[in-house]
């Protein structure tokens, strides 16, 4: 070691990796990893590299680009074609996903750490970052990147998992029913968290019952010591207790306002860029700052603290981390955009949504005041994955977008038209059927003094109008920058890594 202070701690070794995956050494067999990954792209130095056969590529035609970018060895299951027979390979015994899992489950295995599984409809992404910043105060933490919460993600995170991890914090998620319950299995969460149950995915759900026994999944991997973190204020309450009790657990812990919550919403007072909130949580009265605006980011608080309850770590201390949490791109990051003739307020949204998401995230643009001669202005992306109720939800942000006081709105797709044509007229700005044609008219459109959010599905890619309204400031985004939005999805997937699961 060159005790450089940044230099990354190993996680594998060529024998523990052979080990752990039953595969077979070929070339060079000293080498050691310091980390995992499935994209070629984003090899860091010392990684290995796991050659994922994707719906339209296969990672093995990669290995070469994983080589030249300094992965130490690649995981594959045949010497892929321009690889020298003396390369440093993993050879899988069967498939490499399935390899990848066992190395997940051998890390899983050898680490101690107190674990939490979080998933629900919405508030994910946002409840599993704020517990990796609250425990890393605590002790190292270690908790999945972006969205992994899928049957590639979630084997590739926790093969991730350093052994020397304190807490380790898990996202799971689903599009169809039985997609979570073998992710539980492999984390073995100490403690799961559904956050709420929501209208999403109604394309392949029944309704919000069926989308809450999917989530109940979860539970599937927990001992009977374990503890669900449920919402106590959602309609599907009684259901997800009862399927936790189902799979034997006895501790089951509520939050929410209601007067029985585990952890209660005392009060809180909501601002445009922040929230002041006081909670009791297992009889421990906090009261605590968090720094992102909005009442959904108050109950998810609710659920984080009751977790780190749960896991055994100070939920006091972690209050008072909340209030240098800062927000996830594409998840409510602001950005004061100069224009010429005066500067906007870009809020960056644009990662997922979902009909109560949207309606949260619309609430806190209500709460901002606009500069001089400025406007409250909403771009919205189609949701995805609602099945036929898909037009009546999209009209349903009718009631939220007057609420928040919102002067224009931009939209793009078919379900945002059925939208868009029952808004007044002097609410309607423009729609295109896609984000690409929407991008040149909302960037001529803003002006100094607007507060402009923008939110859709994955699928409907408004960040592409975020990246062009963000190229606005000077000149500073650059073309490449934005063009690696329009292709990164496409080619993750090929190499192994799909789009958030919700």
């Amino acid at each position: 070691m060159s005790g450089d202070k940044t230099e990354k701690a190993v996680l594998w070794t060529a024998t523990d990796a052979a080990a752990a995956t039953g595969g077979r050494l070929a070339g060079p067999s000293a080498w050691t990893a310091t980390g995992v990954t499935i994209d070629s792209r984003k090899v860091a130095p010392g990684d290995l590299f796991v050659a994922i056969r994707g719906p339209n590529f296969d990672g093995h035609a990669f290995v070469g680009a994983a080589f030249a970018a300094g992965a130490v060895a690649a995981l594959v299951d045949h010497l892929p074609d321009g690889i020298p027979a003396d390369a440093p390979l993993l050879i899988a015994p069967a498939d490499t996903l399935q390899s990848m899992a066992a190395l997940g489950a051998a890390a899983r295995a050898r680490c101690g750490a107190r674990m939490v599984a979080v998933t629900g409809s919405v508030g994910k992404t946002g409840s599993k970052e704020t517990l990796r910043h609250v425990l890393s105060a605590q002790g190292p933490t270690y908790a999945t990147e972006g969205s992994l919460n899928n049957h590639w993600g979630v084997p590739l995170s926790l093969a991730r998992l350093p052994a020397d991890s304190a807490y380790g914090v898990f996202e799971l998620g689903m599009n169809h029913a039985g997609e979570i319950g073998p992710l539980s299995r492999q984390v073995k969460p100490h403690v799961a968290i559904i956050t709420t149950i929501e209208a999403v995915h109604l394309e392949f759900f029944s309704g919000v019952e069926a989308i809450a026994d999917a989530k109940a999944e979860i539970f599937e991997g927990m001992e009977a010591d374990g503890v669900a973190v449920l919402n106590r204020d959602n309609g599907q309450y009684a259901r997800l207790a009862a399927a936790a009790r189902r799979h034997g657990l006895t501790n089951i812990w509520s939050f929410g306002a209601h007067e029985e919550a585990d952890a209660r919403l005392v009060d809180c007072s909501l601002h445009a860029t922040c929230s002041s909130v006081t909670a009791v949580i297992r009889g421990e009265r906090l009261h605590y700052s968090l720094s992102q605006p909005g009442k959904h980011w108050v109950m998810n608080s609710l659920a984080v603290l009751l977790a780190v309850k749960a896991m055994g770590a100070d939920a006091a201390a972690a209050a008072r981390s909340l209030s240098s949490l800062q927000p996830v791109k594409g998840r409510g990051t602001r950005k004061r955009i100069q224009l010429p003739q005066g500067a906007f307020t870009l809020i960056d949204e644009s990662y997922n949504a979902s009909p109560a998401a949207v309606a949260a995230t619309l609430e806190v643009l209500g709460k901002i005041d606009p500069g001089a001669g400025g406007r409250r202005i909403a771009v919205l992306g189609d949701m995805r994955e609602l099945g036929e109720r898909a037009d009546a939800l999209h009209i349903g942000l009718a009631e939220p977008l007057r609420a928040a006081q919102v002067d224009a709105v931009y939209a793009c797709g078919p379900h945002m038209k059925a939208l868009f044509d029952r808004l007044p007229a002097a609410m309607r700005g423009a729609w295109a059927e896609t984000s690409v044609e929407l991008a040149p008219i909302v960037t001529g459109a803003v002006k100094g003094g607007d507060v402009i959010m923008v939110k859709g599905s994955l699928g409907s890619r408004t960040g592409l109008i975020v990246d062009a309204l963000a190229a606005l400031d000077s000149g500073r985004e650059s073309e490449d920058k934005a063009a690696s939005r329009t292709t990164n999805q496409p080619q993750a997937a090929a190499q192994g890594q799909q789009g958030p699961r919700g």
